[in-house]
């Protein structure tokens, strides 16, 4: 059960009306990264908005009155063709990103791991983090890379001990996730830190989906693919602990802030369950789809030399 009594910031703040139903993207044309509303094929531009929120993590602290800047915009600003931009991640680095272990009955039985009656978490770090269209680099230190289809939530306000019946209040959006993994250095720590948290693993996008328009999160298909190959098909009402339990577990523990993302878990048909193994190579290109959200997909290459020497300079 629940300890601790709600945060009086959080407990006495009454649910917010009239909040809009968006998807809201970051993404440049060229000439600098700022937000867009994601409707019809196009991006609805912010760059000439004085008063619209300049990134993602603004637009999360800014509540009720960013997202009616941004409903204004929707009658007055430009639009560019979404085929002519390029969307970057959402959320570039996360205060938090987390992510639930073993949270499908189907993945658990394909791992032979025992079920945890718990929620249990692990973390990526944020440096992990890609957009949309970007590579994911197969490490020279380990060919065992595999993917992950996932469900992520944002946290939209800053909140402690948040009680299961307001936690829907606390989320901000959801989006899709790959928690790509390199799997031998997930077996050198009980934590999977190391092998969950590497450069370029934690794709996340294509937009943000407020929660008045993607709906239910609980009733969500999820589809994973690999060259077009169908490697997970799995819906989110298959979850063991739902978005509301992960949300209050969590904020029994640590506060939790606009932009902290939780992957919410996997379904079945990882790569290294597969005979042989499905481990990316190279030359694939990963597409996970949400009902609701969109598609993700992502490139795989080898990781280029050149990363060490851009460091040392």
């Amino acid at each position: 059960s629940r300890r601790g009594n709600p945060d009086p910031a959080f407990r006495d703040r009454p649910p917010e009306a009239g909040l809009y139903s968006v998807k809201i993207a970051t993404f440049t044309d060229g000439k600098c990264s700022r937000l867009g509303l994601i409707e019809d094929g196009e991006v609805i531009d912010t760059l000439h908005a004085a008063d619209a929120p300049r990134n993602m993590q603004s637009f999360l602290e800014g509540g009720a009155a960013a997202r009616e800047t941004l409903q204004r915009l929707r009658r007055r600003a430009p639009r560019l063709p979404l085929a002519k931009v390029r969307l970057q991640a959402p959320i570039a680095r996360p205060p938090k990103f987390l992510g639930a272990a073993l949270n499908y009955s189907d993945h658990i039985r394909e791992t032979g791991l025992p079920r945890n009656p718990y929620p249990s978490f692990f973390t990526k770090q944020p440096t992990c983090v890609i957009g949309p269209g970007d590579a994911i680099h197969r490490p020279r230190v380990s060919e065992k890379l595999d993917y992950e289809g996932e469900l992520g939530l944002v946290i939209g306000r800053r909140c402690r001990h948040v009680p299961r019946e307001r936690a829907a209040e606390a989320i901000g959006g959801f989006l899709a996730v790959n928690d790509v993994t390199v799997r031998d250095w997930q077996a050198r720590s009980p934590t999977w830190t190391l092998g969950k948290s590497f450069d370029t693993h934690g794709p996340l996008g294509p937009w943000l989906v407020t929660p008045e328009e993607l709906g239910d999160p609980q009733n969500l298909g999820i589809e994973t693919r690999v060259n077009g190959e169908l490697r997970q098909s799995f819906r989110t009402s298959e979850m063991i602990f739902d978005c509301c339990r992960m949300v209050e577990y969590l904020s029994i523990v640590m506060t939790l802030e606009p932009g902290d993302i939780i992957a919410t878990g996997t379904g079945a048909g990882v790569g290294v369950r597969m005979t042989p193994r499905g481990y990316l190579r190279p030359g694939d290109t990963v597409c996970i789809r949400i009902e609701g959200i969109g598609e993700l997909q992502n490139p795989v290459i080898e990781e280029p030399v050149a990363t060490a020497a851009a460091q040392e300079g």
